[in-house]
């Protein structure tokens, strides 16, 4: 799921990579956050930034342009539940979504309860 790094994203924007921290311990909390700013939702493992999805907003729609998982955290399911947490926020914003980013669209794909969000038109 980890695609080429985005050239936009400066090196400390990026998810929390090696070391041996206790960040993605079982029970540690996982939040998701909007920011604007970045233009990204963030996935946080505790304090520990674990992944993002970014996006671009149009009027009535988000785009979903790439999702990062931070490589020590792959295989843990993450990267299913930041994609799940963005399209409920697109939901209960009343955002039709544009699934650019391969792994968005193929979550899409895997969950038929998504496919009403996606925008009229849109290959998915």
């Amino acid at each position: 799921m980890t695609a080429a790094e985005d050239p936009a994203t400066a090196a400390d924007d990026q998810p929390a990579a090696g070391g041996a921290s206790g960040a993605g311990a079982p029970g540690e909390p996982v939040r998701v956050v909007d920011d604007p700013d970045r233009r990204r939702f963030e996935m946080y493992l505790g304090d520990t930034l674990a992944g993002f999805a970014m996006y671009r907003l149009e009027p009535g729609q988000i785009a979903f342009t790439h999702t990062e998982i931070a490589e020590r955290f792959n295989g843990r399911g993450l990267g299913s539940r930041l994609a799940a947490a963005v399209l409920d926020e697109a939901r209960r914003r009343g955002s039709q979504v544009v699934p650019l980013c391969p792994f968005i669209a193929g979550y899409i794909r895997h969950h038929p309860e998504y496919a009403d969000l996606v925008a009229a038109g849109t290959d998915n």
